[in-house]
């Protein structure tokens, strides 16, 4: 942590990042967020209604070594078609994308070009920073190989990792992947983080208005 101006500890982030769940129903995302803010798992499937926030602070080691907090505001969507308009508003501002489908489920990995072609659509970046996740690999079934997403990623210039939000395998590297790579890229664009801080400004004023705990 750094000191203020006052001599007190400023706990504000460096950074706040807005990133957003993608993919049909069913695949987990709602799972896999829960695994990576809480590190618990429910078998029980309740779909998203619209949009529901999660919350965690992170450590990001620049460069020099440098320590950066970062607060990540990780938005679960919905994969159902009637709120694909809810959820396309919401690409305008976010800074990065974990594209999730269902290695299980083959028709949710051949869908995930759809939400590519809406990302392209609505994002207000031509280059947005995503990673594609095939989730469930705890399972015994397959129904998507392997290489063929590996492929696929390739050819979009993405990492592209096999997680289980049951086990928590690779669930936190996703998350902090994308996070890596939305932090590389303010260093080409100090601009950029200036507007990070202005952000993080923002969130503190609003944690000193309404009093809630966001630990």
């Amino acid at each position: 942590m750094s000191v203020g101006r006052n001599g007190l500890i400023d706990d504000r982030p460096d950074a706040v990042l807005k990133l957003l769940t993608l993919g049909d129903s069913g695949v987990g995302k709602t799972s896999f967020v829960l695994q990576f803010i809480e590190g618990t798992f429910t078998e029980k499937f309740v779909p998203t209604i619209g949009m529901d926030l999660r919350e965690k602070l992170m450590t990001y080691q620049d460069h020099l070594k440098e320590e950066r907090k970062v607060y990540l505001e990780i938005w679960d969507t919905a994969g159902q078609e009637r709120f694909r308009s809810l959820t396309t508003a919401f690409f305008r501002d976010a800074m990065g994308f974990l594209l999730i489908f269902d290695i299980s489920r083959k028709d949710t990995f051949v869908n995930v070009r759809s939400w590519l072609s809406q990302l392209q659509l609505h994002s207000n970046c031509d280059d947005p920073a995503m990673v594609l996740i095939g989730n469930k690999n705890d399972l015994d079934i397959r129904e998507v190989d392997e290489n063929s997403a590996i492929q696929l990623a390739r050819n979009l210039g993405i990492k592209y990792f096999e997680t289980s939000a049951k086990t928590g395998q690779n669930v936190y590297e996703a998350v902090e992947t994308l996070m890596n790579i939305i932090m590389s890229r303010f260093k080409q664009y100090p601009e950029r983080m200036d507007n990070m801080k202005w952000r993080s400004k923002k969130l503190e004023n609003k944690k000193q208005e309404d009093s809630t705990c966001y630990c």
